[in-house]
């Protein structure tokens, strides 16, 4: 018998608006499996039971009395403590912001709850979702890293301690904690979910994203979450991608597979190769390696001179003002970013835009791009999060990616593979993983 925290989001859905179970019920036992398990696995920093049931509590009573459930009804969500709450604190992972309570709602928290999500509580991130771990540890073995810096969103939704969740990424920090603990993650298009009420790394490049057990359940809440938003000056005019509904609409035929490898394979380990090997082996003849060489050879360089002054921008008057309460490794992180020049920097910005225009140009030829999640298995260690390298050219350019957890390396550990869109394709980014997944 398939407990009720296992099931995904979409059939727990269809059973909440069925009133086959009450969201208390449904909340109680994400709440016993978090008091079972996440002493071990720490995917939580603030956690209050007796809100989430009232907040349950709330949503059976309006269902009782005839109101329509909204499109997250009853599910019980996380939320990456970078993400304003009013009703519990929101710490940016950081001793500066300790016990902080917002005055107001990010806008994500106020887009769940005005669809019946409950928020459970916050999740833990690296501080200011930089580097410097949290208490997380991954599920599947607590002596190797969730990754992050969205750790606790991702451990907390493998863990099944949550349905779903919301994290960010400004380098790697959805897709390589969802390949480390082997879920579905979802970075979508720069500019598609609002920022309003995140606490900012890097403008250029902070993305939401979102968690979830199937691609299906990724899409539920993706859509609640692509609204346009006037708080966030980056936000695309129509950010809605309509993903449950594409979904319901598979490909007629195969898309075409490009793999690349580019210059992130350098860390790839070694069991990575034969692996991919057998991925495009089992694609068959609509997937072929595609070299990523020219402009991309500087690529991985450039989205590390875009992001570090806008972290410097953003976080640099806490490490200096502040080093007793900032962690060591954020220190580290920015040591040496203090005197990047800014014609560097303007530099970067226009070749920024030259290797956004060469990704469009590789989509001439391809309807969609795999590559590795992350360079292998989750390392084992607390110390470091693992390497952001497999995300950076794409959250560079603002391009959806999506993983899957298909893959298993030596040690038993998870592995995705990534898939990657055309910028502002979203909906066809959602079809072409569907067909990935379907014959992985």
């Amino acid at each position: 018998m398939t407990l009720l925290n296992e099931l995904t989001a979409n059939e727990a859905l269809a059973q909440l608006k069925g009133k086959q179970i009450s969201a208390r019920a449904l909340t109680d036992a994400y709440l016993a499996r978090t008091d079972a398990r996440d002493a071990d696995v720490g995917a939580w920093i603030y956690m209050n039971p007796d809100h989430a049931r009232a907040q349950a509590d709330a949503l059976d009573a309006s269902l009782a009395a005839g109101t329509p459930p909204g499109p997250l009804h009853g599910l019980p969500v996380g939320l990456k403590d970078i993400l304003d709450t009013a009703d519990m604190p929101t710490e940016n992972g950081s001793k500066l912001f300790a016990g902080r309570r917002p005055a107001t709602d990010s806008t994500i928290a106020k887009l769940l709850r005005d669809a019946g999500a409950v928020i459970m509580g916050k999740t833990v991130t690296t501080e200011f979702a930089l580097s410097a771990p949290g208490k997380t540890k991954n599920p599947h073995d607590l002596t190797r890293t969730p990754g992050g810096s969205s750790q606790g969103s991702a451990a907390g939704v493998a863990d099944y301690q949550m349905a779903l969740s919301v994290g960010s990424q400004t380098g790697g920090s959805m897709i390589r904690p969802a390949s480390f603990c082997g879920i579905y993650g979802y970075k979508p298009t720069f500019g598609t979910i609002s920022r309003a009420g995140m606490c900012p790394l890097a403008r250029p490049l902070d993305h939401p994203g979102v968690y979830g057990r199937t691609l299906a359940d990724l899409a539920l809440i993706a859509d609640v979450l692509m609204v346009s938003d006037p708080a966030d000056l980056d936000m695309r005019a129509n950010p809605g991608a309509g993903l449950s509904k594409t979904l319901a609409r598979p490909l007629s035929k195969a898309p075409r597979i490009a793999f690349v490898k580019g210059p992130m394979w350098v860390a790839a380990e070694p069991c990575m190769d034969d692996l991919f090997k057998s991925v495009l082996d089992t694609l068959g003849p609509d997937a072929h390696e595609v070299e990523m060489t020219g402009v991309f050879d500087g690529a991985l360089d450039c989205q590390t001179m875009v992001m570090m002054p806008n972290v410097i921008a953003n976080i640099g008057d806490y490490v200096e003002n502040s080093p007793e309460l900032v962690h060591p490794e954020t220190i580290r992180r920015t040591k040496d970013c203090f005197n990047i020049l800014a014609s560097d920097y303007v530099k970067a910005i226009e070749m920024k835009d030259s290797i956004t225009a060469a990704v469009h140009r590789m989509f001439q030829h391809a309807d969609v791009i795999i590559t590795a999640s992350a360079p292998g298995e989750a390392p084992v260690g607390l110390e470091s999060t693992g390497n952001a390298i497999f995300q950076k050219i794409w959250t560079l350019v603002g391009a959806p990616s999506i993983t899957l957890p298909k893959l298993t390396g030596p040690n038993g550990m998870p592995i995705g593979v990534q898939v990657i869109g055309r910028p502002g394709y979203d909906a066809d980014t959602f079809r072409n993983a569907a067909y990935i997944d379907s014959i992985l």
